[in-house]
C-alpha cells in the first residue's frame, strides 16, 4: 500500500548529453562575439577585407557588409540548430547538466575561433584581426585569436568532464 507521501519513481533510460547541441550553440554565439565586436563595433576587420575587398569605398564597403551579414544569418543558424539538439536532448531527460552545457558551449566558441582563424585568416587569407594596426602586427593578433580558441576549447572540456555521470 502507497503512503499519500510515496511518490512513484520514474526510471528514465540513461539519456546521453547532447553535446553536439552544446557545441553548435558555442560556435554560434562565438560567431556572434566575432561578428559583433571585431567586425561592427571595433571594425577591425570584415569578411574579406583582407582578400581584395577594400573598406575604404562606399562599394567595397558594401560588399563587406553583406558578407558580414551572411556570416551573421550562418551564426545564428547555428546557435538555432544548437538550441533545438539541446531542446530535444531535454524532452528524453528533464535534466540537463549545467556543467555539459557551459562546458560544450565553450567547446563550440573554441572551435569556431580555431576553425575560423585557421581558414578564414590563415589559408585563405579573407581578412585578419586587427587590421587596424600595421600589416606587420597581424600574424600576432592573428596566433592570440587562436590561442584564444585553444584555451576555450580546453576550458570547456575540463568544465564538460566536472558534470556528474
Amino acid at each position: 500500500m502507497l503512503s499519500s507521501q510515496t511518490v512513484p519513481q520514474t526510471h528514465l533510460p540513461r539519456a546521453r548529453f547532447p553535446m553536439a547541441g552544446a557545441l553548435l550553440l558555442g560556435a554560434g554565439l562565438g560567431g556572434f562575439v566575432d561578428g559583433i565586436v571585431l567586425h561592427q563595433i571595433l571594425q577591425w576587420h570584415h569578411i574579406a577585407s583582407s582578400a581584395g575587398v577594400p573598406v575604404d569605398t562606399v562599394a567595397g564597403l558594401e560588399r563587406n557588409t553583406l558578407l558580414d551579414g551572411l556570416f551573421h544569418a550562418a551564426t545564428w543558424i547555428m546557435t538555432v540548430a544548437g538550441i533545438a539538439l539541446l531542446l530535444r536532448g531535454a524532452q528524453r531527460r528533464a535534466r540537463l547538466y549545467g556543467s555539459k552545457l557551459v562546458g560544450g558551449a565553450l567547446m563550440g566558441f573554441g572551435l569556431f575561433n580555431l576553425i575560423e582563424g585557421l581558414v578564414n585568416h590563415q589559408f585563405l587569407g579573407l581578412h585578419h584581426v586587427n587590421e587596424t594596426v600595421p600589416p606587420d602586427r597581424w600574424l600576432a593578433w592573428d596566433l592570440g585569436f587562436l590561442a584564444s580558441g585553444v584555451l576555450l576549447l580546453a576550458l570547456g572540456y575540463a568544465v564538460s568532464r566536472k558534470a556528474p555521470a
